[in-house]
């Protein structure tokens, strides 16, 4: 039989290279009598979605154009064909080459892909143990970059006009400046911000200068920076939105702020409200100011307060008649019109000043609405558990900071708001994130109903039975996950109830 093998690396483990898992599959081939006359490798690839592995797209192209000359796809296992979030898509893409006559051989697994009821059961679980790896890995990654945030290290992008990336090793001696597009080799290693050259270092006090003392606007400063003959950090003419954002951001006044955007396990890129964002104060030697910078902030607030609702929206849907589109880029740029800042902290978001002036982005926004909506429900969950815990005799304290639950000195309760999201198939999920720094006796999920407007129902999660960080629920799991199901909280109270004792022993 005449074969195609698929390899594929990430950033993964050596034994992931492609040279090993060629060379296991050509052993696999020798063994069986195939033959591999084709090779379509992703290198540095990763599995998470279809996009950018251009050789799994010829591989598709390939097998439905009908020129593939080979009649089986040998990949070393269920991972290497994809980590996909959604194991269908897995399924989908492996169903194209079936459909088509091609079969394809997981060679490292411990089952054939024959169609059997086992096979196809265990290739499920493999799929989602796939899928399960990378959002765990995910999680991971984000609470360390977080931590690494709090102590204040820079992750990630170009320090911006004024300022320099700094190398340093783990016990802070600085070992360099970092170029733009270079990275630390060694992981120990860590970048902080520090002050640029001292020539860009007074340009940005002088446009704070001019801004905030002389009253004059983004757009004169741009012109009066562009007529000096200087560019910004990328080599590019100064503009409105250019000035704007160096008046707004935090760096400058050594603030390190990180999360504003989020483009998690390579979906759709998203802008994150100010409420999730990871702030550490004075991380960094300011270039400004702090009450210059206050003052930039505040004359930018104002310039809001003179227009009504009405006018401001009236601007915006002029702005979008002129580009036909919307962008918090392009409100920064548009002269005589506020700050895309401005219209967040007066119609509580861009979205819902999109949406009153007729404007629809082109991604699904809905979910960032629902997730503030969630958490404002949040507290008043927390309120009312509290209640009717001392209502039956118990006795509750509440953390502050985390509002982590200890109830009778007993045992501890977390309480979660999750989310109901929708597949393309139209069929419902929970996706549940434990916080593995608290790790409750409890985890309380409360699941929502499809609109997210009111609770279904209630899991009560023991931490004993719960060794994942996630869990994903649908809307039937079986007697090992809806065991621990529940109508409404009176469950929880009960457990919590106490019961006087008329004569102790």
């Amino acid at each position: 039989m005449r074969a195609a093998q698929y390899v594929r690396m990430s950033t993964e483990h050596q034994k992931y290279s492609t040279e090993n898992q060629s060379e296991a599959l050509h052993q696999y081939a020798a063994r069986r009598g195939i033959e591999i006359v084709r090779t379509y490798a992703d290198e540095g690839k990763s599995g998470l979605r279809l996009d950018g592995r251009d050789a799994l797209k010829q591989l598709i192209e390939d097998v439905q154009s009908g020129r593939a000359d080979f009649g089986t796809i040998l990949v070393y296992d269920v991972s290497r064909w994809g980590r996909f979030q959604d194991a269908d898509e897995s399924a989908y893409y492996e169903y194209i080459c079936k459909r088509s006559g091609i079969s394809v051989q997981y060679c490292a697994e411990q089952f054939e892909n024959d169609g059997s009821p086992v096979s196809t059961i265990v290739k499920g679980v493999k799929r989602a143990m796939a899928g399960e790896y990378s959002r765990e890995l995910s999680v991971k990654v984000f609470t360390g970059q977080c931590r690494l945030i709090e102590l204040g290290f820079r992750q990630g992008g170009p320090a911006g006009y004024g300022l320099r990336r700094s190398l340093i090793d783990q016990a802070g001696t600085a070992k360099g400046e970092l170029t733009r597009g270079e990275h630390k080799s060694i992981q120990t290693d860590r970048v902080v911000l520090v002050p640029g050259p001292t020539e860009e270092v007074e340009t940005v006090r002088w446009i704070y200068r001019l801004f905030v003392e002389n009253g004059i606007p983004e757009r004169e400063i741009a012109n009066l920076l562009n007529g000096r003959g200087l560019t910004t950090d990328l080599g590019r003419p100064w503009t409105r939105g250019t000035v704007h954002q160096v008046l707004i951001n935090e760096k400058y006044i050594g603030n390190n702020v990180w999360n504003r955007g989020s483009f998690k396990l390579k979906k759709k890129r998203v802008r994150n409200s100010p409420d999730m964002w990871v702030r550490a104060e004075r991380a960094f030697a300011s270039i400004v100011d702090r009450s210059s910078f206050e003052a930039a902030q505040a004359i930018i607030r104002q310039r809001s307060f003179k227009f009504s609702n009405e006018e401001m929206l009236a601007a915006l849907r002029q702005v979008l008649q002129e580009r036909g589109y919307l962008s918090g880029l392009i409100i920064d740029e548009a002269e005589h019109l506020p700050s895309s800042s401005a219209y967040q902290g007066r119609f509580g978001s861009l979205l819902r000043a999109y949406e009153l002036v007729g404007f629809k982005p082109d991604r699904d926004y809905r979910y960032i609405e629902i997730n503030r909506a969630l958490r404002r429900m949040h507290p008043q969950i927390v309120t009312s558990t509290i209640a009717g815990i001392e209502k039956v005799g118990g006795h509750v304290a509440q953390d502050s900071a985390t509002d982590l639950l200890t109830i009778n000195d007993e045992f501890t309760a977390s309480l979660v708001v999750v989310r109901c999201q929708t597949t393309p198939a139209g069929s419902l999920r929970w996706h549940i994130r434990f916080d593995v720094g608290l790790w409750p006796s409890i985890t309380v999920a409360v699941r929502m109903d499809r609109p997210n407007r009111q609770p279904l129902d209630y899991y009560f999660l023991p931490r004993i039975d719960m060794a994942a960080p996630r869990l994903r629920l649908a809307e039937n799991n079986g007697v090992s996950l809806d065991a621990y199901r529940y109508e409404s909280l009176e469950d929880l109270f009960d457990l919590a109830a106490r019961t006087e004792l008329l004569e102790v022993a």
